[in-house]
Order: structure tokens, then C-alpha cells, then sequence
């Protein structure tokens, strides 16, 4: 027979809600949170679609999520078809069953049972979904944050389902991230015959020096929270493919992760500093997806360390590694923010999945925490 949480995660993976669609994964969700008592606010945006619900007042504890998913690739490399989720020798197979439809399932079951052994609870109980997080979180997370704070509303304590483990439920969790800035660089020469190097300016050439420097920028030595700072090449292009060609641009794309230890001007100035010091003509364009943000001990994490003690009679590892989330959103109204979520081994991948004990034990977790604090 199949468990309450597994059925919920089916009927969302079913729904080929490719970022940043929805499709009506929020409908099924927003139905079984009224059911219970929580009041809905729909803020949706261009094509994407966000809620906040609450049930309560008083100190405020989120769940917070995404309904999108990345595409699925070409179907024929699945051994299954990606939005016709099956199970399999004890696992739950589809688009989304670990980021993060999985998750959601087990947050909305955890406060269904919750709900119905604490009606009277105390505090506030509250969730933030979007269809905006695995695409460009322009008009997602972020939008319903600025939403809260035009009307002076606060979130205190928000646990970000995102796949935050390896081996085991809980083995590891996410008490911060690092920022990120891309650099998107043009550097510019003058296109010509490849046999008249004279006549042209090769921007390749020009251009190969000036990356090394750049990746040899030391940004800073971390700290006890986050590893050093790093810069890495995302892209690199130039000219159309044809060999007789000196082309007349060269398109690098950068990418730093920083940490608490150096600010995005500091990381900017450091980079312009050399390529002003070459005497080449050049453009950049910065896109800030984020600042680092890091939640160091407080009633949620020892709530959060103390429940999964409890399941798995092992502390997790707290983390700040991997890319960003939409918990840095949460970030700037001042809460404590821990992603805590499913295994993270097949997400974005073919074939990816989850145990179905895995669903069983995330939902018995996250249920223990709101018993924690909501009582």
C-alpha cells in the first residue's frame, strides 16, 4: 500500500512543471493547506507563480520549496518515462522525487499530522513556495520576500527542503552558502586572415594571459564556516569554427563563490584592476545572483541537530558548500534559514529517485521539529 507522503510526491512528479511552470502543482498543495486551516495569498508573477500560507501568529516558522524542475533531457535516456513516476525495489523514480517535490510531500504531510495531534499550537506555521528557483529567481522567492517586508512581516525560523544530504536523511546540513557573481567578458581585437596576423588583432591571444591572472586572484582564505573564495571559467568562445579566421572577439564567463570574507565591490575591483592594467579594449557585464549568508547557532539549528540525533542517533554535519539557494532570500530579513532535505545524489541527473524510506523518515523529522518549537 502506498504511504500517504509517496502518493502526494507522485501526483506532483506527474506534473511537468519545467521551470519556471507550475501546472498546477501549488492547486494540489494550497488544497490540502486550506483543508487545515491556512490562509492563502497567491503573488504571482509574469509566469511564475508563488504562495504564502499561514496558520497562526506569533513567531513564524517556514517551509520553504520550489515546484519546478529542471528539464528532464532526452526521455529515451531514462529507463522511465521522467513525469510517470514508478516505484522500484523500494524507490520513487522521476523528475523532482529528490529536488524537491519529494520534500514537498513530506512538509505538507509532517504538518498535516502536526495540525491534527496540535491544533492549538503556538506561533505561527507558514509556507513559501515558488515555480522561480531551478530557472532565473527573478520573480520568485525574492518577489514574496520584498512582499513581506512592505508589510512588515517576518519570517523567523525558515527550513529550505533542498537536497542537503548524501548518504543518509540528515547526514548533513546546510547552515549557510556561499555568494555568487558571473563576469561576463568581451575582450576585443580586430578580425582578420589568419595568414595577416599583422593586419589584425588577435583577442585569443591577448586574452589567454589575462585569464590565467584572473584564476590566479587568491580571493581570500575562507573561514571556519566556508572554504576560500574561488574563481572558475563557466564558458569560453571564439569565432564561428573556421580555421582561416583571426576572430574579431573573445567571450569568457566567470564565475566566483565567495565567502563572508570579501565583498562583491572587493571581488569586482580586484578584477577590473588587472584587465585596466593591460591596455585592452573590453567590456564586462557583472550578474549578481547573491550574497553568502550564514546562520550560526540558534533555536533552529539545535532544534533541527537535536531531532535528527534523534532518528539517526548521529549529529549531522553542518555545511555551507554547494551552489546558492533561495534561502538567501529568506536571509535578508534577518532569520535563521538551514536547508534540510533529501539526498542529493541523483538530482538533476537521469533515472533520478528516491527511498521511499527516505520520504518516511524527512516527514517524521520535520514533523519532530515543529513539535519543538510550535509547542
Amino acid at each position: 500500500m502506498i504511504n500517504s507522503i509517496t502518493k502526494l510526491a507522485q501526483q506532483l512528479i506527474s506534473i511537468p512543471s519545467i521551470s519556471p511552470k507550475d501546472l498546477g502543482c501549488q492547486d494540489i498543495i494550497i488544497q490540502r493547506l486550506r483543508t487545515i486551516g491556512f490562509e492563502i495569498i497567491k503573488i504571482n508573477i509574469k509566469n511564475t507563480k508563488n504562495f504564502w500560507a499561514v496558520k497562526g501568529s506569533g513567531e513564524t516558522l517556514t517551509f520553504l520549496g520550489h515546484t519546478d524542475v529542471v528539464s528532464p533531457g532526452k526521455k529515451e535516456d531514462w529507463n522511465t518515462n521522467p513525469f510517470d513516476p514508478i516505484i522500484k525495489d523500494g524507490y520513487l523514480f522521476g523528475r523532482g522525487a529528490s529536488d524537491m517535490k519529494g520534500a514537498l510531500a513530506a512538509m505538507v504531510v509532517a504538518t498535516e499530522r502536526f495540525i491534527n495531534k496540535f491544533p492549538n499550537h503556538k506561533g505561527r506555521l507558514s509556507f513559501l513556495i515558488t515555480s522561480d528557483e531551478e530557472s532565473n529567481a527573478l520573480h520568485g522567492t525574492i518577489k514574496v520576500v520584498e512582499y513581506l517586508i512592505s508589510k512588515n512581516d517576518k519570517i523567523d525560523y525558515c527550513i529550505v527542503g533542498e537536497p542537503s544530504s548524501t548518504s543518509v536523511v540528515g547526514d548533513v546540513v546546510k547552515n549557510g552558502r556561499r555568494g555568487s557573481i558571473t563576469a561576463n567578458l568581451i575582450i576585443h581585437g580586430i578580425q582578420g586572415h589568419i595568414a595577416y596576423p599583422d593586419l589584425a588583432d588577435n583577442p585569443i591571444h591577448k586574452g589567454l594571459p589575462i585569464i590565467l591572472e584572473i584564476l590566479s586572484i587568491k580571493l581570500d582564505n575562507g573561514n571556519i564556516f566556508f572554504s576560500p573564495s574561488s574563481i572558475n571559467v563557466a564558458n569560453i568562445h571564439a569565432g564561428d569554427g573556421t580555421s582561416n579566421i583571426i576572430p574579431g572577439t573573445l567571450f569568457v564567463q566567470f564565475n566566483i563563490r565567495f565567502s563572508t570574507e570579501i565583498s562583491e565591490k572587493e571581488i569586482k575591483s580586484k578584477i577590473i584592476k588587472i584587465l585596466d592594467a593591460k591596455n585592452i579594449n573590453y567590456s564586462i557585464e557583472w550578474i549578481f545572483s547573491g550574497k553568502p549568508f550564514l546562520t550560526k547557532k540558534g533555536l533552529l539549528i539545535e532544534t533541527i541537530v537535536e531531532s535528527i540525533l534523534n532518528f539517526n542517533k548521529k549529529k549531522p554535519i553542518l555545511s555551507t558548500s554547494g551552489g546558492t539557494s533561495d534561502g538567501r532570500f529568506i536571509s535578508l530579513m534577518g532569520s535563521e534559514v538551514v536547508e534540510l532535505g533529501l539526498t542529493n545524489n541523483t538530482i538533476h541527473k537521469v533515472n533520478e529517485c528516491v527511498k521511499i524510506s527516505d520520504l518516511k523518515l524527512l516527514s517524521s523529522i520535520y514533523e519532530d521539529i515543529l513539535k519543538k518549537i510550535l509547542t
